[in-house]
């Protein structure tokens, strides 16, 4: 009994006889089996893209069912297991070329899609995609037309030694891609813990769960980094002299930035600010949209976006105001004149302010008598609001429109502020 090998094909210098087996009737049948695996592959990822639900976003099933890299994956697998069925009995040819191709499109589709899902708004990731591909193919080429062994033949024999250990290029390319392949899978977890485990989180939670994935992220790139070095053949010991003078690098010349993200991690773990606080920082007041290693990003009602270190969020004032209460309040001052009923001034201002649906009812809002000045009286007019994140400008705005109306309705006259200021357009008091 034969033993099915993910071999390649023939070398170039048999090109010819290769092309010959391409015209002999087993071609047929070869294709069939390649066709019935790829519908048996769509129904698949079909299947479970409904069972599941579908997310656009996936790395496993794209926008389409062909899109992702489930439905390659799949494909190769079926094909694989074709291909040693079909060894026994016939010379395969058209599967052992799919293979390779399928094998080529998976390493693709997988460098491609965790690039889209990690750095989605980056303009270097569609050139980078484009690297990937010409690469990947590049080395299918090589590698079916037999030339790969060769090329790696000769690109080990260009070679120099450092210290103990000696360097090719083909170490260096080997070592690339073994820090290209762990740097995948790393965004792949870190992008997979953001978007699933992340998803129905809010508040303090998503702060916790958001320094987790970056200490995460962190640690596998630095495992990443040393299994790279280690592929390329460099001796680790060899570097702690380079570590060392690197941590007091870190220590003086570094400090600002080192203090950033010790800060980061120290908001984060300590849950003193949350993505969704309302705070003011430095005169800016905003909600925090972002909380990420060196800084954090408040963004204002009117669309602004403040990018604040970290460091200044633990060494200066900063006022939390969502921390302990949602609920903030809201005034409104008004000067009638000292002709006006006040009792019904009061209760129509209240009743005003109380109408709008997003004042709070409990508390309720309350009319005070502030001061007497020399043009009349003045009242403030005070009012709880609980969603601050849908802007409090349009509230202030809402309510003294409402107030304006209510007191022309009632014939309430407001005081002039101002000497010598015109007449006000709403209609003279009643007479008492």
């Amino acid at each position: 009994m034969s033993v099915t090998r993910f071999a390649a094909p023939p070398p170039i210098e048999d090109l010819g006889a290769w092309l010959e087996a391409f015209t002999q009737p087993t071609v047929a049948i070869e294709l069939a089996a390649l066709g019935l695996s790829a519908a048996v592959a769509w129904g698949l990822v079909r299947a479970l893209a409904t069972a599941l639900g579908r997310d656009q976003r996936s790395v496993w099933f794209g926008r389409k069912d062909i899109d992702g890299v489930l439905f390659p994956a799949i494909l190769l697998c079926l094909v694989f297991a074709a291909r040693a069925v079909l060894d026994r009995h016939l010379n395969v040819v058209v599967l052992q070329v799919a293979m390779p191709v399928l094998l080529a499109l998976v390493v693709i589709r997988t460098g491609v899609k965790v690039l889209q899902l990690a750095f989605s708004q980056a303009r270097w990731v569609r050139a980078f995609e484009q690297t990937i591909s010409w690469l990947v193919w590049l080395a299918l080429v090589l590698w079916v037309s037999g030339l790969l062994p060769l090329v790696l033949y000769e690109l080990d024999q260009i070679g120099w030694k450092v210290g103990a250990a000696r360097l090719s290029v083909r170490n260096i390319i080997e070592g690339l891609l073994t820090a290209s392949a762990v740097l995948i899978v790393t965004l792949w977890i870190s992008a997979a813990i953001e978007s699933r485990l992340l998803r129905e989180a809010t508040g303090g939670e998503l702060s916790v769960r958001k320094a987790i994935s970056n200490a995460t992220r962190i640690t596998l790139l630095f495992l990443g980094l040393i299994l790279a070095l280690s592929a390329i053949g460099i001796d680790l010991t060899a570097l702690s002299v380079l570590g060392g003078a690197l941590g007091v690098g870190i220590g003086f010349g570094l400090q600002k930035l080192a203090a950033n993200y010790i800060s980061g991690f120290l908001i984060l773990t300590e849950r003193s600010l949350r993505i969704g606080d309302n705070v003011r920082v430095d005169d800016f007041e905003g909600i925090i949209t972002q909380i990420n290693a060196r800084y954090t990003v408040v963004r204002a009602i009117t669309g602004r976006e403040a990018i604040v270190p970290n460091e200044m969020l633990l060494i200066s004032r900063v006022e939390n105001l969502s921390l302990a209460d949602t609920k903030v309040v809201q005034t409104a001052r008004i000067q009638v004149v000292y002709e006006t009923d006040i009792d019904q001034a009061m209760q129509v201002l209240q009743a005003a302010a109380q109408a709008q649906p997003r004042v709070l009812h409990q508390p309720p809002a309350s009319v005070q008598l502030s001061q007497f000045t020399t043009d009349g009286i003045e009242l403030t007019v005070v009012y709880w609001v609980a969603d601050i994140e849908n802007g409090q400008g349009n509230l202030r705005s809402d309510v003294n429109v409402a107030i304006l109306r209510a007191l022309r309705e009632h014939g309430i006259a407001i005081a002039a502020t101002v000497r010598g200021a015109p007449p006000s357009p709403s209609p003279t008091a009643l007479p008492l």
